[in-house]
């Protein structure tokens, strides 16, 4: 059963004041308790012009309760703002990546992550406590298993509301089951909400990926046909992240926006 509503815990970590500088703080303590020993999990996340979402993002992932040790790297991908000075402030490295593009990002930081396994991360995302744990699991315990992807919800920004957005989600739930039957499960693995084993990744090229293709649902199409495994859907509702709409705002709202979607997967 998806959540009709935003959880408490999500909701007061979305609207924790970024320009506090108890926020940066509180990062740094938590940061420090889950970042100090060699890192087994890497976490990766691109960010260009993110000083409005950033430091609620790593303040979730500080928050996080969980038997490895993790190491954060954000991947400042030319940001004007002043999402570069934020991060490097609470300790989390903060490396750049002067060539633009989302693809760029992710493989500037796979390229110096030290954990043996990556999960991707995006900075307008919030991550409840369990996330790491229930994302590493499948990859710790079977060996069969490539790739991990999980699920997610709204927080609305714009003029939709949560509860429409609740039964949207079944439908893109639908949608992720057509892919799995009928096209391809690769299709269901994004950027901000998956995992790999890190010797893997470099093995396939990471990110890279052909034209009108995308960098996360490629690289796990890449690790399965390389033969490293399966793909594996967590489902449990600890591992729910919660996502901004603003891509859905970009494409013209949520109706159009799923018409495009629909488009897309019928081949109009």
């Amino acid at each position: 059963m998806r959540p009709i509503s935003i959880p408490n815990y999500i909701e007061q970590l979305f609207k924790t004041n970024p320009k506090e500088i108890a926020t940066t703080a509180l990062i740094r303590e938590r940061y420090g308790k889950i970042a100090n020993q060699p890192p087994v999990v890497s976490i990766v996340i691109p960010a260009y012009n993110e000083e409005e979402n950033i430091l609620q993002t790593l303040l979730s992932l500080s928050n996080n309760e969980t038997q490895w040790p993790v190491e954060i790297i954000v991947v400042n991908n030319n940001s004007k703002d002043r999402t570069a000075e934020m991060v490097i402030a609470t300790g989390i490295p903060c490396v750049n990546e002067p060539k633009q593009g989302i693809t760029n990002a992710r493989n500037a930081g796979l390229a110096i992550a030290k954990g043996k396994y990556i999960l991707n991360a995006d900075a307008d995302t919030i991550y409840p406590k369990d996330w790491i744990e229930e994302m590493i699991k499948p990859l710790a315990t079977n060996e069969q298993v490539c790739s991990v992807y999980g699920r997610f919800s709204f927080i609305p920004i714009g003029s939709t509301g949560r509860v429409t957005y609740f039964f949207y989600e079944y439908f893109a739930d639908l949608m992720r089951w057509l892919n799995k039957m009928f096209r391809d499960e690769a299709m269901n693995a994004y950027g901000f909400n998956s995992g790999f084993r890190r010797e893997q990744g470099l093995e396939v090229e990471g990110f890279n990926h052909p034209p009108g293709t995308n960098e996360d649902g490629w690289l796990a199409l890449k690790l399965r046909e390389k033969g490293f495994g399966k793909l594996y859907y967590v489902t449990n509702i600890k591992a729910l992240v919660w996502t901004t709409d603003r891509r859905i705002q970009i494409d013209g709202g949520l109706w159009k926006g799923t018409w495009k979607r629909l488009k897309r997967m019928i081949g109009w």
